[in-house]
């Protein structure tokens, strides 16, 4: 019983929120431009100094962990190819493969990874490392296989480009790169900079979680229910189940491993949703994986905390 309020009290409070997003929204208080504008002043703003503020607090070592980078990059990496691999082979309907091999893998470990880790540590621990060996393989793979796999002509060169672009301006790894140089220098900013950047830091989880609620469109749920339901098996259970087992093998332990269970198990980020349509895949599968498995995800990471929490891994 203890391991299960333990699981409880790590999840729930983050998934009701959600909920509030979405009843908020249900109700007319949100709206979509709402939405739309939560989540850029969060990716632009508040994540970044979140970000920020806990690593420069950090010591070196303890900011860099040279095991556990590499090993969520080689999760991260190894993950997608053999998901591609899989599809391209087992997935008769072309047409959805590029949609289907991003949904399968394309989660929100910058948002969803931090607010895990502090609900239950109090502080980032090992996710700004998960996410800058994730981050940047999650978007460079999706421009890869939403053109290839896309209606909109085939592999262009000059999208990698933006693509590896947009990884070097991406304003949450510019957050962390500019947390670790603070932290190996040993600058700090006046209490009034510190208090300040404290509010925003203090806004990044609640606004995200709200907006993803309010995202979240149920009718899309099921238009395309079996590739939907696959999707959601291999993004919410398939994939963490590997990747944490040989995790723990390792010796992976505590904020490490929930760390590495954000990277991998959870919902299906809803700007997965925007490439999808820009880059001419399938938005409609994509709309419902992104719902499917937000919702089904409040039961499955209660059930991964249970079972690490019982094992004596966190």
């Amino acid at each position: 019983m203890e391991n299960f309020l333990f699981s409880v009290n790590a999840t729930f409070p983050i998934f009701l929120v959600m909920l509030a997003g979405w009843l908020l929204r249900h109700f007319g208080m949100l709206t979509q431009p709402f939405v739309d504008v939560a989540n850029k002043f969060n990716f632009y703003v508040t994540l970044p100094i979140l970000l920020f503020t806990e690593i420069s607090a950090m010591s070196l070592s303890e900011a860099f962990d040279p095991a556990f980078f590499f090993y969520c990059m080689g999760a991260t990496f190894v993950g997608i190819v053999l998901i591609w691999v899989l599809a391209v082979i087992f997935v008769k309907d072309k047409k959805m493969l590029g949609a289907f091999v991003q949904g399968c893998y394309r989660g929100s470990p910058a948002v969803m990874g931090v607010a895990f880790v502090m609900n239950m540590y109090g502080n980032a621990g090992a996710s700004p490392l998960m996410i800058v060996a994730s981050v940047p393989l999650f978007n460079i793979f999706a421009v890869l296989i939403l053109t290839i796999h896309g209606d909109g002509g085939g592999f262009r060169p000059a999208q990698l480009k933006k693509a590896l672009l947009g990884v070097c301006k991406n304003p949450i790894l510019l957050g962390i790169l500019a947390g670790l140089l603070f932290s190996v220098t040993g600058w700090k900013f006046p209490t009034l900079v510190n208090k300040t950047l404290g509010y925003f830091a203090d806004m990044s989880t609640p606004v995200a979680l709200i907006a993803i609620g309010a995202g979240v469109q149920l009718g899309e749920a099921f238009a395309r229910w079996k590739p939907t339901l696959i999707a959601a098996f291999v993004k919410l259970i398939a994939l963490p189940g590997v990747f944490l087992t040989l995790a723990i093998a390792l010796g992976f332990h505590g904020d490490q491993l929930v760390a590495l269970l954000a990277m991998l198990g959870l919902a299906t980020t809803p700007s997965a949703y925007i490439m999808a349509k820009n880059m001419k895949n399938d938005d409609v599968l994509t709309s419902g994986i992104i719902v499917v498995t937000t919702l089904l995800s409040s039961i499955t990471v209660t059930g991964w905390i249970f079972l690490l929490r019982s094992l004596g891994k966190i």
